[in-house]
């Protein structure tokens, strides 16, 4: 019993604050900026894709996927929700989707496997 409420504190801990995880959904364009430690040294990467799949609901253990395709090649890559290597999460576009899990992209190549957009770009353009 002491250890779940343990754990269940660890998580808690852990877990940013609502306003601190970002807003998106699946099917949305987002570029992720994720630190880096290399040595002594620390970098910032971008990573830009679909989002294909979220998992783990609002928990200290939730993730979600990311694809793009790079020199004709699929690459996924999960990134922790709630972790504090993820800088930021910006939606460069949203799109428009009936799937909870976007996986069939995986098997589709070129304009087949492109997410159709919602309508309207929620890029840093717009906002000014």
């Amino acid at each position: 019993m002491k250890f779940a409420k343990a754990v269940e504190a660890l998580s808690q801990e852990q877990k940013q604050a609502a306003e601190k995880v970002p807003q998106f959904r699946i099917g949305d364009t987002v570029r992720v900026h994720f630190r880096i430690v290399e040595g002594e040294k620390e970098r910032i990467q971008v990573f830009e894709g679909v989002i294909i799949s979220r998992s783990g609901g609002t928990g200290a253990n939730a993730r979600f996927t990311v694809r793009r395709v790079a020199f004709g090649e699929g690459v996924e890559r999960v990134f922790p929700l709630h972790s504090p290597r993820v800088e930021k999460v910006e939606v460069i576009r949203e799109g428009k989707v009936c799937r909870a899990k976007l996986y069939y992209l995986r098997e589709r190549a070129g304009k087949a496997a492109r997410v159709k957009a919602k309508g309207r770009s929620t890029t840093a353009k717009d906002e000014q």
